[in-house]
């Protein structure tokens, strides 16, 4: 077995349903873990191990993770419709595979459940879900990941793709209002009511451009496509144009390690460092644009390099043998009670962690499309 999924089977060997190994914020707030984007993120790289590898154990452990927290009347422990949090709707995305792999009639009520949300989310005055409800007439580009793939692999299945144009239409809002022209780089987050004391009170938009959002953007718009049945389509073709766009001005900031720096643009200014979830997300991205037909295959070769970039420079090995994956950004955002400000200083502030889901989950994302190009051996 490769140090990859030595690396994986050690977390998974570690971590319960209450309590995750890899979800550093709430092992920092003491807190039991129970429905959140984060564990999200990791049982959905777990699903595509069990698809990669066929082997049963991740399976179980995915199934065994989610089937705690789902109850038999389809409500979710820990999770509230009324929070109207966009990123409580990730972890909804691995519902669809347990249902289709166990039939468990409990997934289907929660995925509807889940679907519910979205019916009731405020939106901006261009249309867009608000990020959270605390966070009012605001979108955030993570907010695109966390909802909309699951939003149209609803529509897909069970609701003959009436809402397809609401999904096009907020990803092409957010084309208009939060990509400069400049670089091609997406900002981090835009206010709509430019009332904000982080936003441009002319533009709306925040101040820099994150890498992690950068990559939550990227793979929003990929998985989203990947969703949906509208191939050739005007509005396929245009999503499609808005992801390869976006990969090539990306690249243009690679650093020559095959990573991205936390804040993009601002490569070797003092303190910026190589991040490792936005780099990771970056290497899927890549790798699953080119499988999909969305990108040239030359670019594979750019998308392996940041693989084995974050491999080298982050994945190490104690004196116990045990691995670990360190470089990962713990949170950033915008506002809240920690008013946070958007501005380089405070992007470098954030604290810097070993083995958070936020990281492992793309990276096990990543490695998957390794595997499935060919890259890297069984």
């Amino acid at each position: 077995m490769d140090k990859i999924e030595q690396y994986i089977d050690g977390l998974l060997a570690k971590s319960t349903p209450d309590r995750p190994i890899w979800n550093i914020e709430k092992i920092l707030q003491g807190q039991k873990s129970t429905w959140n984007y984060i564990d999200g993120c990791m049982i959905k790289a777990v699903l595509e191990m069990y698809a990669i590898t066929k082997d049963e154990k991740y399976f179980k452990f995915a199934d065994a993770f989610i089937d705690a927290k789902v109850h038999e009347d389809g409500s979710i422990e820990g999770y509230s419709v009324e929070e109207l949090n966009i990123d409580n709707v990730n972890a909804g995305k691995t519902l669809f595979e347990l249902y289709d792999l166990t039939g468990k009639e409990k997934y289907r009520k929660a995925i509807d459940l889940v679907y519910s949300q979205i019916g009731q989310m405020p939106r901006t005055k261009e249309g867009n879900f608000w990020h959270k409800n605390i966070y009012p007439n605001q979108v955030w580009l993570d907010g695109l990941y966390m909802c909309q793939p699951f939003y149209m692999e609803y529509e897909t299945r069970f609701h003959d793709k009436k809402n397809y144009d609401d999904i096009f239409n907020q990803f092409f809002n957010v084309e208009e209002h939060m990509r400069d022209p400049k670089t091609g780089l997406y900002y981090h987050a835009y206010d709509s009511s430019r009332e904000m004391f982080w936003c441009d009170k002319v533009t709306g938009l925040s101040q820099n451009f994150w890498l992690r959002a950068l990559g939550w953007f990227s793979m929003a718009l990929l998985d989203t496509l990947d969703k949906m049945d509208a191939s050739g389509t005007k509005p396929y073709e245009r999503m499609k144009r808005i992801f390869t766009e976006l990969m090539d001005s990306m690249l243009k900031y690679q650093d020559e390690s095959g990573m991205w720096y936390q804040v993009v643009n601002f490569g070797g200014m003092e303190k910026n460092y190589l991040e490792t979830s936005g780099s990771s997300i970056m290497a899927y991205a890549l790798l699953k644009g080119v499988r999909l037909g969305f990108l040239p295959e030359s670019y594979q070769a750019y998308g392996a390099k940041t693989f084995h970039g974050i491999c080298e420079k982050y994945l190490s090995e104690d004196a116990d043998g045990s691995l670990h994956l360190d470089g990962i950004c713990l949170v950033a955002g915008l506002g809240g009670k920690q008013m946070r400000p958007g501005t380089y200083d405070y992007y470098m502030s954030e604290p810097v962690v070993k083995d958070d889901a936020k990281g492992v989950g793309p990276f096990l994302l990543a490695y998957t499309e390794m595997r499935r190009a060919g890259l890297i051996e069984a």
